[in-house]
């Protein structure tokens, strides 16, 4: 493993585009403060520099809350975020989730959307990113990777990305949320009853609970679960 000196680089650090993408931002983004310590143990786990992107979110930051919270990209962590990119993809000595071989959780949304880098269980292993969609439970190909999905979170439109998925005070209610959780709902947004999130009732569940939920129903939906 390369040590931590190793992976800081010094000569073409990724934080200033990061930075410069923060700065002309088309919707809010609280950018997470860090613990150093912290932040320099992640970096060591996922053993990427800082060179990159993915590098400088995960030293510099502790995680960013994009869109009012709406959507969590994950950090090194910390009080108000404790989830991490170390213990979401089960690197860290406190796991947030089960091991989730091939893939790389990177973000996720309220609704319990998750965003992955593939590392062969999504696709080809080549880093690509992938969606996996609460209205479908299935993981989709967005055809980008993780400089163009930050890109994306901090510049893109997100209103309609998620479309119909928002509800009328739907920033209210996420204001009350901490970032490690989403909302629960039922009917689910997989089922014909559940499509309209304005009609049917939001719980506030850890979001590891949330994903682990989800993740059971589309093993059961394709017939995989045991």
């Amino acid at each position: 493993m390369r040590t931590l000196q190793e992976l800081l680089d010094a000569t073409s650090p990724a934080l200033p585009l990061v930075q410069e993408w923060l700065a002309s931002a088309s919707s809010p983004v609280e950018v997470l403060p860090r613990d150093e310590v912290a932040a320099g143990e992640v970096l060591q786990q996922l053993q990427v520099t800082t060179r990159s992107t993915l590098g400088a979110v995960a030293y510099e930051t502790g995680g960013l809350l994009v869109d009012q919270g709406w959507l969590r990209v994950l950090g090194s962590g910390g009080v108000r975020m404790r989830g991490s990119l170390a213990n979401w993809n089960a690197l860290g000595a406190h796991l947030a989730v089960a091991p989730t071989q091939g893939m790389l959780l990177v973000a996720h949304d309220v609704l319990g959307g998750h965003f992955a880098l593939d590392g062969g269980a999504l696709g080809e292993g080549r880093g690509g990113a992938f969606y996996f969609a609460p209205d479908s439970l299935k993981w989709e190909d967005l055809g980008r990777g993780y400089s163009d999905l930050l890109a994306f979170f901090l510049g893109g439109d997100l209103s309609e990305f998620y479309g119909a998925y928002r509800w009328s005070g739907w920033s209210e209610d996420v204001s009350r949320l901490s970032p490690d959780e989403g909302f629960s709902l039922h009917p689910p947004l997989w089922t014909a009853e559940g499509k309209d999130p304005a009609l049917v009732s939001r719980r506030a569940v850890p979001m590891t609970e949330l994903l682990n939920v989800q993740l059971e129903f589309a093993r059961q939906l394709d017939g995989t679960a045991p």
